[in-house]
């Protein structure tokens, strides 16, 4: 991918090194544990307190809480750059989306961290993996989960990478379409095995609006031999189904929070060769 050649988006806020503001309970699991939760927990829906005994957020919910104030701006560091670059795409691409429907899009604010930090969801932690809180309208991401994704789950590369900020953008189109609040409305009425399926429905649109994203940065030449490649073995190698058959040694399907690995692969490859938000209405199949 061609990232060196998109403007960076100053939208960035660097709180790396500043610690959580409330301590972060590793259990003797280490930082490298953490992050491993963190993977289970992002590409599952798991949440980490099942696994850890015990943190202090939840995703997408909760109190508001004091926030820290990080440096704002375009990091100077590769990976910081990185992150901004594409965010900055991710910018670019919505705004002429929403323009061409008549809509007006809200940039969201990309927040680093290392090991814990405060957010209007909670305290996040590297243990919860990449995600997207709707009160704040700003995506929390610890770096180390690259590292982690390369080196525990075999899905390198810079595009993979990419793929995982574009996918938590898609959570923030959906907040402001109003996806995610009807969603969470649904998913307050039905049962669990309801609920899950909501879900897996909601994270596959937006793997298939980071496809939306993809189309539009290979429009633009962004895109390099085996971009798409290192996306779909990523969106592969996170799907519910892999990851309980590594974790428990058996699928079960009505607990999939996320999707199947070929499901995954499916709706990102959606978005990219339809390259619009109304190809990927994952509520309205039957079969996803």
């Amino acid at each position: 991918m061609r990232w060196g050649d998109l403007r960076g988006s100053s939208n960035v806020e660097d709180r790396r090194g500043m610690g959580g503001g409330g301590g972060m309970r590793m259990g003797g699991l280490g930082i490298g544990g953490l992050l491993i939760v963190g993977l289970l927990s992002w590409a599952t829906g798991i949440d980490p307190r099942l696994i850890m005994g015990g943190l202090d957020m939840v995703q997408g919910g909760g109190q508001q809480q004091q926030q820290q104030a990080g440096r704002e701006g375009t990091p100077t560091d590769e990976v910081g750059r990185f992150v901004s670059s594409v965010l900055g795409s991710t910018e670019d691409v919505w705004t002429d989306i929403f323009q061409q429907n008549g809509q007006t899009y809200q940039k969201p604010r990309l927040v680093l961290f290392t090991g814990a930090t405060q957010t209007a969801c909670g305290q996040g932690q590297s243990a919860m993996g990449p995600f997207y809180c709707p009160p704040d309208k700003r995506v929390y991401l610890d770096t180390s989960f690259f590292r982690e994704m390369e080196q525990r789950f075999r899905a390198p590369g810079d595009f993979a990478s990419a793929y995982v900020v574009a996918h938590e953008i898609g959570h923030h189109v959906q907040n402001l379409l109003g996806i995610m609040d009807k969603v969470n409305e649904q998913r307050e009425r039905g049962s669990r095995s309801q609920a899950n399926a909501l879900s897996v429905r909601l994270e596959l649109q937006a793997d298939c609006l980071a496809g939306v994203w993809a189309a539009r940065a290979n429009q633009q030449g962004l895109l390099e031999a085996g971009d798409v490649e290192e996306a779909l073995a990523a969106a592969t190698a996170i799907g519910d189904d892999r990851i309980q058959k590594q974790t428990q040694g058996q699928v079960v399907p009505d607990s999939f929070t996320h999707g199947s690995s070929a499901q995954r692969v499916r709706w990102f490859r959606t978005g990219l060769e339809q390259g619009t938000v109304r190809g990927c209405n994952t509520f309205a199949v039957q079969n996803l």
